[in-house]
C-alpha cells in the first residue's frame, strides 16, 4: 500500500522587540547570568498587571501581512492554563479563538514550480523560561520567560519532509526581511512543532497525527519528520493508524521520536479571555503604514533580481536571502553599468573576504562606490580583470583606498601601446617554437602559452586583449 504524508507546521519566533512582552525587562537574555533578567510581571506574582507591548503587535501584524494574512481589528488575549516547572504564573498569556492574524499562505519553490502553502493563523503569545537537564537534577532558568513569541500555524499542506524544511526556511527568511524577529535558532528565538500523519494515498481523511515538538534546526525538523513518516508506516503495517493524537519528543542523539503524552485539546488547557488585559485593536491606519514599512520580500526579489538583471538562479537566490549584499550589488551595477563583473566580484571574491574574516557587508573596508571605480578602470583598459582581482582588490581591501591612486601608487596601467606589444609577441613566438608548432597544427590551446609568455615578460601590464589580437595576427 502507498502512503500520503500530512505534515502541519507550528513556528515559534521570537519578536525582537527591545523589552519583553507584559514587561520592560530586556528582551535579550543570551549569556545573561541565569534569573537576573526577571520582574515581578514575568515571574507572575500575585498582583501584578502585564502591559501589552505595543511594538511586538506591530511587529506580529507586519509579520502576518508578509504571509499574506488577513488582519484582524479586534483580537484578544487569553490563559492558557497547565503546568510546567518553567512557566511561572501556571499559564501562558496567548491567543485563542481570536487571534491578530488569519488565513494568509506562502509559496515556494518546488521542481521549476510553485507549492501553496496555507497559513492558518497567527498569534501573540509569551514565552516560558528554559529547562536544563543533567543526569541527576534539572536547573530553571526564568531569563527567557515573558518574551514575546508569534507563532504561526500552517494548514496541513505539505506532504515530504523537504517540503516542511523549505517551508520553515521561507518563514525565516520572511520574518527577517521584515524585521519581526532575528530567528536565530542558536540563541533559540525560532522552534518548530511539527504534526505528521499518513494515510492510504488517494484518500483525504486526516488520521490521528503525532506532534514533535520543540525542534531547534532545520536538519532536525527534516529528519524527525522522515523518521515519524517511517514510524507511522511501520505501525499502520503492523495494525492501521494511529489510535490517538500523540505528542512526541525527538531525541537527536538517538535520532528517533519518544512518546511524551497523548496530546492535549482546547479544553485540557481552560482557555478563558485574560482579565488584565484589554482587547487589541488595530486600525486602517496603523495597518497601512506598517505595511508600507515591509522591504521587498525575498521571493519578489528574486524574481526581480532575475527579470532585472538576467541572473541565474543561483546568484538570485543567494542575493534574495542575503539582502544587504543585494543592495550592495545592485549599488555597484548602477555606478559601474557592468551587471556580469559587478555579479563576479561582489557574489565570489568580496563575500569569500568577508566570510574569511566572519564579517557582514556592513563592515567591508570597499564601498560600493570604490568597487564600481575598480570595475571601470577593467571596462576602461586601464588594468587586466586578473590584476585587478590579484593586486588592486587586495591593496583595497588592507588600505579602503581609492583603486584609481592605488593603480597609481603600484605602477599597474595596463600597456596598450600596440608596437611595444608588437615587439614582445614576436620575441614570444621566436622563444616558443613549439608551442607556433602546435598552435599551426590545430592545438588551439597552444596561444595560451604564448599570451602567457607576453603577459610574464611585460609584468602583467600588457592589454591582454591586444596581445591576442596581435598574436593571431602575427600566427596568420
Amino acid at each position: 500500500m502507498k502512503f500520503e504524508a500530512v505534515i502541519g507546521l507550528e513556528i515559534h519566533a521570537q519578536m525582537s522587540t527591545k523589552t519583553k512582552l507584559f514587561c520592560s525587562c530586556d528582551n535579550d537574555s543570551f549569556g545573561q547570568t541565569p534569573n537576573t533578567n526577571v520582574c515581578p510581571i514575568c515571574m507572575g506574582f500575585p498582583g501584578m498587571l502585564p502591559v501589552l507591548n505595543k511594538e511586538a503587535v506591530k511587529k506580529g501584524v507586519k509579520a502576518a501581512q508578509a504571509l499574506n494574512c488577513e488582519i484582524q481589528h479586534f483580537s484578544k488575549f487569553d490563559r492558557k492554563n497547565y503546568f510546567y516547572p518553567d512557566l511561572p504564573s501556571g499559564y501562558q498569556i496567548s491567543q485563542f479563538d481570536e487571534p491578530i492574524a488569519e488565513n494568509g499562505y506562502i509559496e515556494v519553490e518546488k521542481a521549476g514550480d510553485k507549492l501553496k502553502i496555507r497559513i492558518n493563523r497567527l498569534h501573540i503569545e509569551n514565552d516560558a523560561g528554559k529547562l536544563s537537564h543533567s543526569k541527576d537534577s534539572t536547573l530553571l532558568d526564568f531569563n527567557r520567560a515573558g518574551t514575546p513569541l508569534m507563532e504561526i500555524v500552517s494548514e496541513p499542506d505539505i506532504h515530504s519532509a523537504e517540503d516542511a524544511r523549505k517551508v520553515a526556511e521561507m518563514i525565516q527568511k520572511i520574518l527577517r526581511t521584515t524585521e519581526s524577529s532575528d530567528c536565530d535558532m542558536e540563541k533559540g528565538m525560532m522552534r518548530f512543532d511539527a504534526s505528521v500523519s499518513i494515510r492510504p494515498e488517494g484518500e483525504k481523511k486526516l488520521y490521528p497525527r503525532a506532534e514533535i515538538k520543540n525542534l531547534n534546526s532545520f536538519k532536525s525538523l527534516e529528519a524527525a519528520i522522515i523518521y515519524e513518516i517511517a514510524r507511522q508506516k511501520e505501525n499502520w503495517t503492523d495494525g492501521g493508524a494511529l489510535e490517538k493524537d500523540q505528542t512526541v519528543g525527538w531525541d537527536e542523539e538517538a535520532q528517533v521520536t519518544k512518546l511524551l503524552r497523548e496530546k492535549e485539546s482546547a479544553a485540557d488547557y481552560r482557555y478563558f479571555p485574560e482579565p488584565d488585559l484589554p482587547p487589541v485593536q488595530v486600525s486602517d491606519e496603523e495597518i497601512n503604514n506598517w505595511k508600507n514599512e515591509i522591504a521587498e520580500l525575498p521571493q519578489e526579489k528574486l524574481e526581480r533580481l532575475k527579470k532585472e538583471y538576467e541572473l541565474k538562479d543561483a546568484d538570485a537566490a543567494f542575493y534574495s536571502e542575503n539582502p544587504m549584499i543585494a543592495d550592495y550589488f545592485e549599488s555597484v551595477v548602477k555606478k559601474s553599468g557592468n551587471i556580469a563583473l559587478s555579479n563576479s566580484f561582489v557574489s565570489t571574491i568580496l563575500v569569500a573576504h568577508l566570510n574569511e574574516k566572519n564579517s557582514s557587508i556592513s563592515e567591508s573596508p570597499i564601498s560600493a562606490e570604490h568597487l564600481a571605480k575598480l570595475l571601470k578602470l577593467i571596462d576602461e583598459g586601464v588594468i587586466s580583470n586578473t590584476t585587478a582581482k590579484s593586486t588592486v582588490f587586495e591593496a583595497m581591501w588592507e588600505t579602503k583606498k581609492d583603486p584609481e591612486i592605488l593603480v597609481e601608487e603600484l605602477g599597474l596601467k595596463q600597456v596598450s601601446d600596440s608596437s611595444f606589444i608588437e615587439n614582445i609577441c614576436k620575441d614570444a613566438l621566436a622563444a616558443n617554437p613549439q608551442s607556433v608548432e602546435d598552435y599551426k597544427a590545430g592545438k588551439k590551446q597552444a596561444l595560451g602559452a604564448l599570451i602567457g609568455y607576453v603577459m610574464k615578460k611585460s609584468e602583467g601590464k600588457a592589454n591582454p586583449k591586444m596581445v591576442n589580437d596581435i598574436l593571431l595576427k602575427i600566427l596568420l
